[in-house]
């Protein structure tokens, strides 16, 4: 990186650069601005993606100064970008859109970067354009909220009892399958969330009845995925107490602040987060590519 020192800071004469190690107070900072909606970044960041040598993220600078950021390793997912950025952090992204898996985060900061660089990509899968980001940092048994006591962390042995639970929940909502060919894969990231403790189930014969993960941890904050019920418990009423114990151990657990996203449209899900004490606090985009 060239740059000069002024006032004893090193100021880049490059508007962006991709980030490493000595960047990643910075972009912490930046994620923390909102934890709710960055916890995904700050997740992959506090596990070493700036230290990696893979193109993890690049950073947009304003006098000298990490002002925006956008994360480019499988996901593009913007931190704090505003148009004066998209243009040129749109550059950058070009350089990684073969692996690309999607384009998601704060709605309008998708759009805007989508708009930018979009036209470089194949057309999209699919465009989930309005996805509420719900948060809660009240436990759901302080509001009097029912828990199905049958909620637990996952064991380790249990992974192939998880998989087809996982497998159905992302084909359902993605549209294809997680993997093609072996699962081997997909199995061990399913193994590495077990293994963190970081995959709540109920098991009854033999089988994963329900299922949630916590995707991300950082900052005070945990973002809940790869919520699950499976079809013929549907419409009884058991979601809300199943994912209310889910919830209340991820609290315990991981972080005190809880956060997921969910497309506009799945009412059944959007009533049941409610029903728990989650709140909107912002809205999500979701491109898959």
């Amino acid at each position: 990186m060239l740059g000069v020192y002024a006032g004893g800071v090193l100021r880049t004469r490059q508007p962006t650069r991709l980030l490493g190690p000595d960047d990643v107070d910075a972009a912490l900072d930046l994620c923390a601005r909102d934890p709710a909606a960055h916890v995904f970044v700050a997740s992959r960041i506090l596990d070493g993606g700036l230290g990696s040598g893979a193109a993890g993220a690049f950073g947009w600078f304003e006098d000298g100064q990490l002002a925006s950021l956008v994360w480019t390793v499988a996901n593009v997912v913007p931190v704090g970008t505003t148009p004066a950025s998209w243009g040129p952090l749109a550059a950058q992204v070009r350089k990684v859109r073969r692996r690309s898996a999607s384009f998601l985060g704060p709605r309008d900061e998708v759009r805007g970067l989508w708009d930018a660089v979009g036209h470089d990509f194949p057309p999209p899968r699919a465009v989930r354009g309005e996805q509420p980001l719900l948060a809660t940092a009240t436990p759901p048994s302080r509001l009097g909220i029912p828990l199905d006591p049958r909620v637990r962390p996952a064991q380790e042995h249990e992974v192939d009892l998880v998989l087809p639970a996982a497998e159905h929940m992302f084909t359902q909502e993605i549209g294809y399958r997680p993997y093609t060919g072996s699962p081997a894969f997909y199995r061990d990231s399913i193994w590495r969330l077990i293994h963190a403790g970081r995959t709540y189930v109920v098991v009854e014969g033999g089988r994963v009845l329900f299922k949630a993960d916590v995707g991300s941890v950082g900052l005070g904050a945990c973002q809940i995925q790869g919520v699950w019920l499976t079809p013929e418990l549907r419409g009884q009423g058991l979601a809300a107490p199943m994912m209310a114990a889910a919830l209340e151990q991820s609290m315990l657990d991981h972080a005190p602040l809880a956060t997921l996203y969910v497309n506009d449209y799945n009412a059944p899900a959007l009533a049941t987060y409610r029903r728990i004490g989650m709140e909107r606090v912002g809205t999500f985009a979701t491109i898959l590519l």
